[in-house]
C-alpha cells in the first residue's frame, strides 16, 4: 500500500470536507468489494502452502506420527493437527 496525497487526486471541495473531519490524519479508505483480491493472488505463498500440506498429509497417511510431522515442517502439533484434518475432508 502506497499514500497518496488528496489534494493531488480529489477536488479541493471534497478535500476541505474530510479535513473537517480528520485534519492532518492518516486515513484507510478499503477497496470496493468488487475490487478486492483474495489472499495470496499476488504471490505463490497459497500455492507453496497447498504443496506443504499435501505433503504433510502424504507422511501422516506414510506412518509419520504428529509429533514427528510438528518437527520436521516445524509447525505446533495444533496445526498437524488441523492440516491433516483439512486434507483428510478433502478426499
Amino acid at each position: 500500500m502506497s499514500y497518496k496525497k488528496a489534494k493531488n487526486l480529489l477536488p479541493v471541495e471534497l478535500v476541505e470536507l474530510i479535513q473537517k473531519y480528520v485534519d492532518g490524519e492518516y486515513i484507510y479508505i478499503p477497496r470496493r468489494e468488487d475490487n478486492k483480491k483474495s489472499w495470496g493472488s499476488n504471490t505463490t505463498t497459497r500455492r507453496e502452502l497447498d504443496v506443504r500440506n499435501t505433503n504433510i498429509y502424504h507422511d501422516y497417511l506414510s506412518g509419520m506420527d504428529l509429533v514427528t510431522l510438528g518437527e520436521k515442517y516445524y509447525l505446533s502439533l495444533k496445526s498437524i493437527q488441523r492440516i491433516v484434518l483439512k486434507e483428510k475432508r478433502k478426499e
